[in-house]
């Protein structure tokens, strides 16, 4: 599928068995979560831009290859908080945003609670955060408020093909990186074979 790039790394499948294993303990979960999310946003970041700046080293002076990119991190509530640390630790000068959307269990459908983001223009590079893409509901609530950006990359554990078609017939140009597409969703609209609630799993609620 144009513009969805599956990871191909062994750790990260690795990982992610982890994850789905429901016998995995909350304290492992957490910290699989992290590694995972690392390796991804790594992934997903592998042709940022470059520019030079002039240093001196023990030996020499020289121009050295520096970040260009304007990065601000992004991260949907509850779940997106897991990857955001890991981002962090990636991008420590990135300004972070924050949507709290909460699953309506009736209708699937994300409702808004809580909204707050840096500004961004049109040379910003958004990585959006959140684990699993099921309906897509979420990310493109996010996706609307924030498409002024230059580019944007959703970055993600698990895909469901129905979320990666929704994202793509609005926004075409974003970017999806993922651990893994699985089957389909199911009729609760959870991701087959998935992992469950991610946010429970890794929050103990």
């Amino acid at each position: 599928m144009k513009n969805v790039f599956v990871s191909s790394h062994p750790l990260v499948a690795d990982l992610l068995t982890i994850l789905r294993d429901k016998q995995t303990g909350i304290r492992e979960f957490r910290s699989t979560a992290e590694q995972i999310s690392s390796l991804l946003i790594t992934d997903a970041s592998g042709d940022l831009s470059l520019s030079t700046k002039a240093i001196e080293t023990p030996l020499t002076k020289m121009h050295a290859p520096v970040l260009s990119e304007n990065i601000v991190l992004f991260t949907i509530l509850r779940a997106g908080l897991a990857m955001l640390h890991p981002a962090m630790k990636l991008f420590p000068s990135a300004e972070v945003g924050f949507a709290g959307l909460r699953r309506n269990e009736q209708t699937a459908i994300a409702e808004e609670y809580y909204w707050k983001m840096p500004t961004i223009t049109k040379n910003s590079l958004v990585f959006l955060l959140d684990p699993m893409l099921a309906t897509g509901g979420s990310a493109l609530c996010v996706l609307r408020k924030i498409k002024q950006a230059k580019e944007i990359r959703l970055v993600t554990i698990i895909s469901a093909p129905e979320g990666i078609t929704a994202i793509h017939s609005a926004f075409p140009n974003v970017r999806i990186y993922t651990g893994a597409v699985d089957q389909k969703l199911n009729a609760r609209k959870y991701i087959v074979p998935g992992l469950g609630d991610f946010g429970d799993l890794y929050f103990g609620t």
